[in-house]
């Protein structure tokens, strides 16, 4: 994660089912659903004036350490949150083993 969003807290919004991190009135977000004790995130998307800055890597990332600190198993249905973790395979741990994909991984 860029050093420029290490600092800005991961906000839950319950409302709008996504979790969020703001920057100068922009939001990168990942809208999920959740089953008992996984989480599906299944759409990350940033405002456009974040777009290539990092912005949604970094709600990934937030995410992924909020599951791995509630004992949250996760269903990665997201592109990007599927390949980043290809791309970051230690984050394979917190995947549901029942996953359709998690060979994939």
């Amino acid at each position: 994660m860029k050093t420029i969003f290490e600092d800005i807290p991961l906000l839950k919004n319950e409302k709008k089912r996504r979790f969020e991190i703001e920057i100068e009135g922009k939001y990168a977000f990942i809208n999920y659903g959740e089953f008992g004790n996984q989480i599906a995130l299944v759409h990350t998307e940033t405002d456009p004036e974040l777009a290539g800055k990092g912005a949604a890597s970094a709600v990934i990332e937030k995410t992924l350490q909020y599951l791995d600190n509630n004992q949250i198993k996760l269903l990665p249905f997201c592109p990007f949150v599927f390949a980043f973790i290809q791309r970051n395979p230690d984050w394979k741990r917190i995947v549901s083993k029942k996953f359709r994909g998690y060979d994939k991984l």
